[in-house]
């Protein structure tokens, strides 16, 4: 199983609106790419979090799934419509367990 792990900071001209936009169409995801087991996104809550306010969590079966995600165009289609143009910064962790 791999674990794909990703924090985002918005811009300060990101509204709730857009933001929720992102997290309706992650959720999305998994109806159209192959491989993800599980995918959760949300808000964060805890103070411990360093200016990262939302989070999405994806499980797939191995790393070959992984790959296929990254460059899926459903997953690029997310990134390049909804998050690019309201992130500040994103922070990617992957792995194994």
């Amino acid at each position: 199983m791999v674990e794909h792990i990703v924090l985002f900071k918005w811009t300060e001209e990101a509204t709730p609106e857009a933001i929720s936009t992102v997290l309706q169409e992650l959720r999305k995801l998994p109806e159209s790419i192959p491989g993800i087991i599980t995918l959760t996104c949300g808000e964060n809550f805890s103070e411990r979090a360093k200016g990262y306010t939302h989070g999405l969590y994806v499980r797939f079966e191995s790393r070959a799934d992984l790959d296929v995600y990254g460059p899926h165009p459903a997953h690029q289609h997310v990134v390049q419509t909804h998050i690019n143009p309201i992130r500040a910064d994103v922070l990617a962790f992957d792995y194994e367990v």
